[in-house]
């Protein structure tokens, strides 16, 4: 989305950071404890893994006394140049299984607190997932503002990961494709997707999904958004497919049912009209967002053509 238009819609959730990362500050241990030291630091509260909102806000609160850089993570300074920490946790500080209260603070708290707390999210969860070295099995600590941990048996450093997923439409002659799982609710459709695999390019994982869940051959397929979703750390590549044909062979494991929709049905169900023969995401999904690029920029062309 560009220009007036980014203004009027809203954001996918989680998006809209406004922090410096600070790689420099994170990767130089003087900087790193002057900044750690900065009396107008600032900590994120987290309920376990989940936000803690007070008016309309993130909570946050100044470092304690005698706090020590190893128990946080460096998120970055905000525009002001205010560091902002995350206090780290382990396992049993929490639940870590995403929670109503994780999503829903992207309609209680601005887009670019949503994605700070994102940022904190995916973070804290790493770290108290990856408490010993993949290597060697020995202990590891915080390293580098908590951007890494390093092994104490062999020096290895781990860096948090970030799982990608695409996500897409397949379009065949005006229509797009929309499936649903069996465990979502009545009626609710989305985009395809699926994780991509070692080796793969996103083109190459985008026609295999499309291939292994709906039996839809595709090509041209073409980049349009992402969104990071933080449960635990995802990034969600969208992107266009163009169909070779209209059949449809559904993997029944994956895939309870899939339809064909056209500009109307697609227009009737981001509107959310009784009439419409399937339920969105929500907007805070990049989904809902494809399927308003596709009706926006390729309905109308594919319609006049």
């Amino acid at each position: 989305m560009h220009g007036s238009e980014a203004s009027e819609k809203p954001l996918p959730g989680y998006v809209g950071s406004r922090l410096d990362r600070v790689d420099e500050i994170r990767s130089n241990p003087a900087l790193l404890a002057k900044t750690f030291a900065d009396p107008a630091a600032l900590c994120v509260l987290l309920d376990g893994l989940d936000p803690v909102v007070v008016d309309g806000a993130l909570a946050m609160e100044p470092l304690p006394p005698g706090a020590v850089m190893e128990d946080y993570v460096l998120l970055g300074v905000d525009p002001a140049r205010i560091p902002i920490f995350a206090r780290l946790i382990d396992r049993a500080a929490g639940s870590f299984t995403p929670s109503a209260r994780s999503r829903a603070v992207v309609n209680e708290v601005s887009p670019d607190q949503a994605a700070l707390y994102a940022g904190a999210r995916s973070l804290v969860d790493w770290h108290a997932r990856h408490r010993f070295c993949a290597a060697c099995g020995s202990p590891t600590v915080p390293h580098k503002g908590g951007w890494a941990r390093q092994c104490k048996g062999c020096d290895t450093e781990h860096f948090p990961r970030v799982d990608p997923v695409v996500i897409m439409l397949a379009e065949h002659r005006g229509r797009v494709l929309v499936g649903r799982q069996h465990r979502w609710p009545p009626r609710h459709y989305s985009a395809l997707a699926g994780f991509l695999e070692p080796g793969e390019t996103i083109e190459e994982a985008v026609a295999r999904e499309l291939k292994e869940e709906a039996g839809v051959t595709v090509h041209s397929i073409r980049y349009v958004m992402s969104q990071p979703w933080p449960f635990p750390s995802t990034l969600m590549i969208a992107c266009m497919a163009q169909a070779d044909d209209d059949a449809l062979t559904l993997d029944q494991t994956e895939i309870e049912d899939a339809i064909w929709c056209d500009a109307d049905q697609v227009r009737a169900a981001l509107e959310g009209r009784p009439d419409a023969p399937f339920l969105t995401p929500p907007p805070m999904a990049v989904a809902w967002h494809l399927l308003d690029h596709w009706l926006a920029h390729v309905a109308p062309t594919r319609a006049s053509a």
